[in-house]
């Protein structure tokens, strides 16, 4: 193989993984009615379990990071692979609740390694110049997973046993991780090291107010993707709409779709106005667009709701501009562990929303069952989203105080 394709070809496995554990994250959502029965849970434990995901994703961001360091992508994207794929095994076939939160925690936290490891073998094997480019690059072909894991998927869980389904998906993830040991290969000598993750630099971090700013507001602001897309979306517009499962899920999954365009339009944008600014005006737009959502009138156009979600996909990239603000925040030395820090706070903002709305979404109940199984109104979906666009705006507000308290120090963003 020629030393132009080499490093394409390693980047491929790494970005496959980064692809697939889209899918797996967006599964819960495909599958509301059927979870709820299977252990028998309201939307409050729902939400739970979708939250599992992401307080394992978060809690194993600095965990991978440093294993990377120290082992390389090849062994273990292998091994978070593999875990995915065996986890996702698990909660399809058990019926025990402690086993299904297990399961869904080891997919978050198995899932963890996708960007990080894609990263990190763009780090190995393209040069500096590229590295921005091949990230962006990364990043609109790991969303095709969050495309894929909507509209298809359903579609494959309508016209077959589901169980079957995820079966396939569980062993695509073993396949991953086994074709990625086999022939993933390092580049050391091409590695960057001062991108290292080092750990006695997280205590200097934590102690930096802006970075404390940025990270709580990035949570804030993660409602619209995290919140909504990944999860609540889908069953509120099936409520809200008629939509069929299917058709509401191609829908939603026109967010990521708006992610793909999102980035660099976002990115030339800033350079006109700057990042905070860019970053305070998504989350504007954002909460804009999820009150007419929830309150706007009739959703039954089409194309109306489609312009609206392609919309929020756009400012959902406002996480790009939050990373390299960060960056701008500390040392070149300190970036590794700063981008680690920021999306291991992003992913916790799953967490926050999936719990809050299925705790909301229970307490707005109107006592409707169907085979036991708990039915909520569109009432109750409007009340409980509405803390997507009230933390929205509070995440841009704290942004605007973060611009204000970098101008004050002389820096620029």
């Amino acid at each position: 193989m020629s030393k132009r394709i080499l490093p394409y070809a390693m980047w491929v496995f790494p970005l496959a993984f980064f692809t697939y554990q889209f899918i797996l994250r967006l599964w819960p959502s495909l599958m509301m009615q059927q979870i709820m029965l299977q252990f028998q849970i309201d939307a409050t434990g729902f939400g739970f379990l979708a939250s599992i995901y992401y307080y394992g994703y978060a809690g194993m961001q600095l965990p991978i990071a440093v294993l990377l360091d120290r082992y390389g992508a090849r062994y273990v994207v292998c091994l978070c692979a593999i875990t995915c794929g065996l986890a996702t095994l698990l909660f399809t076939y058990t019926t025990n609740w402690h086993l299904a939160l297990l399961s869904r925690f080891l997919v978050g936290a198995g899932s963890a390694a996708g960007f990080l490891a894609t990263s990190k073998v763009i780090s190995q094997w393209f040069g500096r110049q590229y590295y921005a480019r091949m990230v962006g690059f990364s990043f609109t072909v790991g969303l095709l997973g969050a495309i894929y894991g909507g509209k298809p998927v359903s579609l494959l869980v309508e016209n077959f046993v589901w169980q079957s389904v995820a079966s396939v998906l569980a062993f695509v993830g073993i396949g991953i991780g086994l074709f990625t040991v086999l022939f993933l290969k390092s580049n050391n000598n091409e590695e960057k090291k001062e991108n290292s993750v080092c750990l006695k630099d997280f205590g200097v971090l934590l102690k930096s107010p802006a970075i404390w700013l940025l990270a709580i507001s990035t949570l804030l602001m993660v409602g619209p993707l995290e919140g909504f897309s990944d999860v609540w979306g889908l069953n509120y517009l099936m409520v809200a709409t008629n939509l069929s499962k299917s058709d509401a899920a191609g829908i939603v999954s026109l967010v990521p779709v708006g992610m793909l365009f999102g980035g660099p339009l976002l990115v030339a944008v800033s350079k006109r106005f700057g990042n905070y600014t860019v970053i305070t005006g998504c989350s504007v737009g954002m909460a804009s667009a999820f009150l007419y959502l929830l309150y706007g009138g009739d959703l039954s156009n089409t194309y109306i709701l489609s312009v609206m979600l392609l919309g929020i996909g756009i400012l959902c990239c406002y996480q790009v501009l939050v990373f390299a603000s960060g960056s701008e925040l500390v040392t070149p030395a300190m970036l590794g562990v700063t981008i680690a820090f920021l999306n291991c706070i992003n992913m916790l903002g799953g967490s926050f929303f999936h719990s809050t709305i299925g705790w909301a979404m229970d307490m707005f109940w109107t006592g409707l069952t169907d085979n036991s199984i708990r039915q909520y109104t569109v009432e109750s979906y409007q009340k409980a989203l509405l803390i997507i666009p009230l933390a929205a705006a509070i995440g841009g507000g704290l942004v605007v105080i973060l611009k204000v308290m970098t101008q004050n120090k002389g820096q620029k963003s």
